[in-house]
């Protein structure tokens, strides 16, 4: 891990296209802002590991269990198979 350190209205890059800002700093707080294209997801920590967990989740839904979600928005619906 590399730890760097800066004051208030300091800049880290990160490659050429990714800037954080140290915005401010109040006692064991600071606020950084981040200035990246809009193709590069920023999240905090603990939203991206909950965004994780879903997508591991829907991945491991079962075929089956798709085509009983499919049945019953049919049933509700009114639509048919038969022709």
């Amino acid at each position: 891990m590399l730890v760097l350190s800066r004051q208030r209205d300091q800049t880290i890059m990160i490659g050429d296209d990714i800037e954080i800002t140290v915005v401010d700093i109040r006692g064991d707080k600071v606020r950084l802002g981040i200035n990246a294209p809009a193709e590069v997801p920023v999240h905090r920590k603990e939203v991206y590991d909950a965004i994780k967990r879903e997508n591991r989740a829907a991945a491991s839904v079962e075929p089956k269990d798709i085509a009983n979600v499919a049945g019953i928005a049919k049933q509700k619906t009114g639509i048919s198979d038969k022709r």
